[in-house]
């Protein structure tokens, strides 16, 4: 009877080589597709290839716009206050409680640090020398946003400190925006800011730069 079931002569040891081998490769064949995109899946929160095309294309083109609006109204809004506000008097935009006065500040944001102006140009290029190297592995759009208004808002204060008076790495930045009760500050302070508040709420969702979620 066992050579019967088997077929054959000499078939009495296939039931135990021949036919798990063949039973093994059409498993095999069959559920290779499964592990080529469960691979991807399972390595998205790791740093091999697989997790790098799952997270879709790299956000550096958000960034670079996005920087590029910061600068642009910055820069502009610079130089419609210069030419037409500064040595005037005060504009009010909301009464008493918000308006447009111009001041030449050699400080930081908000007139903070008047005396580190050379300081604060090194740091600045710093900045923008470090978002350059995320850049490299930005895949997530809101980092891209974020890290675009803080380039942008660097280099809106940048180009002052360089560029304006008394001279170059240590020029006076140009703010305008006047709150009642608070440092007059300009547009690159607000990007650099709303940019910096941007980073803070993406690290506690657990949102990397390169799209990836973990979990503390």
């Amino acid at each position: 009877m066992p050579e019967g079931r088997v077929g054959g002569d000499g078939g009495r040891g296939r039931p135990h080589v021949s036919y798990p081998r063949r039973v093994t490769e059409v498993e095999r064949t069959i559920g290779t597709p499964d592990e080529t995109t469960e691979e991807p899946a399972g390595g998205a929160g790791g740093d091999g290839a697989g997790a790098t095309a799952s997270r879709g294309r790299r956000r550096v083109g958000v960034l670079i716009s996005v920087a590029a609006l910061a600068y642009a109204l910055d820069l502009a809004s610079k130089l419609i206050v210069v030419a037409g506000l500064e040595h005037h008097a005060p504009i009010q935009v909301i009464g008493t409680v918000l308006q447009l006065d111009v001041v030449r500040n050699r400080g930081a944001a908000f007139g903070i640090g008047e005396a580190l102006t050379l300081v604060l140009t090194a740091i600045a290029a710093v900045v923008i020398v470090v978002i350059a190297r995320i850049a490299r592995r930005l895949y997530s759009a809101p980092w891209a946003i974020a890290l675009g208004l803080l380039l942008g808002g660097a280099f809106g204060n940048l180009t002052d400190r360089v560029f304006r008076s008394p001279g170059v790495f240590q020029g006076a930045v140009v703010d305008f925006i006047a709150p009642t009760h608070f440092a007059v500050f300009n547009l690159a302070d607000s990007a650099i800011v709303c940019g910096g508040i941007l980073i803070v709420i993406l690290s506690f969702r657990g949102l990397d730069p390169d799209g990836t979620v973990h979990r503390d």
